[in-house]
């Protein structure tokens, strides 16, 4: 019982604080979240008797509401700047679909004055489509404009925002989606890449494709291309570099190392005797066998096959426009090989298990000087992919530290 009467209690605070903020919402002139308050509540249960203070609410907010942006409409439109429009456009549209949501409430019944509540609605259709027009007409004259007279990057993307927006609300107008084409491929920052090799071994040719394939490291964004194999007709706009420093490969080492084993193993069995040197026997007259030991000694040979490779290399970016170098980064990456075999000499059975594994073991080749550039190309391929995404450039903001 006790807990019932708890659990009463907490669902009825719960209820009145979502009044109680209710209420602040709307003393506060934050009609839009009190109205989304209450219509939630009352679309749960609108004849509950505890969300009667939501009707009224509603009613309330949504009256001040709609006066209030009507009121800043009508100054809006009076101020005739049409950079207004787009405001206006969404107000009109805020105070329709705020009518849509509370239209499939009513009617709510206000018990205690015997009434229903009171929204005047009105058809917005008109100015909305109105106001669209106008828009569009601004955001695509706005646009063509930025188009012919651009001068930096950023003057393309404005524009395509604009005629995004514009295809968003009114699909299909005028040459929308072509000049969008066009904002989009001047807004575009190109990016050229290049490896150089200052080194005197070889990149295997496998690695430097991969490495230049920067579509599986997916860095490419809307506004950034990045070409491993330049156009002709297109000037870039930086040049990304990576630049092999130093390729080292250590010669091809077999270290030996003796370990000398010996153990004690049971070799059979003796009668165990005593001081006399008389048989012992046990309560049934047998005589008492013990284990006879041997020391048994073998001499394990482990190889180790041994060989490393260190690439180290910049990446840097350069601004192609003036030749800067605007920043770069160290690059470097390890690759070993180690390969463990053993054989012996003497009785195996003085080793240890993990000792005898190796046994079966046998030495292998050593990669080729290229395999080891290539994998420890690996770990450079996934450096430089976190270089890169870590310092993306959008919108003409370059590499930061």
């Amino acid at each position: 019982m006790k807990k019932l009467v708890l659990i009463s209690m907490m669902v009825l605070l719960a209820a009145c604080g979502g009044v109680k903020k209710t209420q602040e919402d709307l003393n506060s002139g934050n009609y839009v979240s009190a109205m989304n308050k209450a219509i939630k509540n009352l679309a749960e249960n609108k004849t509950k008797k505890g969300n009667q203070a939501y009707i009224l609410m509603l009613e309330d907010a949504f009256a001040k509401n709609s006066e209030r942006e009507v009121e800043q409409i009508t100054f809006l439109e009076k101020d005739g700047n049409p950079a207004n429009l787009e405001t206006i456009y969404k107000k009109y549209q805020q105070l329709k679909r705020i009518q849509e949501r509370i239209r499939p409430l009513l009617p709510l019944s206000i018990i205690d004055e015997g009434r229903d509540a009171n929204f005047r609605f009105s058809n917005y259709d008109s100015s909305i489509l109105s106001t669209k027009n106008g828009l569009s007409q601004y955001l695509y004259d706005n646009a063509s404009n930025l188009l012919t007279t651009a001068r930096e990057k950023e003057d393309y993307r404005a524009a395509y925002d604009d005629l995004k927006y514009l295809e968003n609300i009114n699909p299909g107008y005028k040459e929308t989606v072509a000049k969008m084409h066009q904002a989009h491929e001047r807004g575009l920052e190109y990016i050229r890449v290049d490896i150089a090799n200052e080194t005197e071994q070889i990149i295997p040719e496998r690695l430097e494709n991969e490495l230049l394939d920067f579509n599986t490291f997916g860095i490419n964004n809307f506004w950034t291309e990045y070409h491993t194999r330049p156009l002709e007709d297109i000037q870039y706009d930086y040049a990304l570099n990576l630049n092999f420093r130093e390729i080292y490969i250590s010669p091809e080492q077999i270290n030996e190392t003796q370990i000398i084993k010996e153990k004690q193993i049971k070799d059979g069995y003796e009668y165990l005797l005593d001081n006399q040197g008389n048989a012992v026997k046990d309560s049934l007259g047998n005589r008492i066998k013990v284990d006879r030991l041997k020391t048994v000694k073998c001499n394990f040979y482990q190889f180790t096959q041994f060989k490393s490779a260190q690439i180290g290399a910049q990446v840097s970016l350069t601004d192609l426009s003036n030749g800067q170098e605007i920043n770069s980064y160290p690059l470097s990456s390890e690759f070993i090989f180690e390969h463990i075999y053993a054989n012996y000499k003497g009785d195996k059975r003085a080793l240890n298990t993990d000792l005898i594994t190796l046994l079966d073991v046998r030495a292998i080749p050593f990669p080729t000087n290229e395999q080891m550039v290539y994998d420890a190309g690996e770990d450079l391929k996934m450096r430089l992919k976190s270089i890169v995404n870590q310092n993306q450039f959008v919108a003409g903001n370059r590499f930061n530290d």
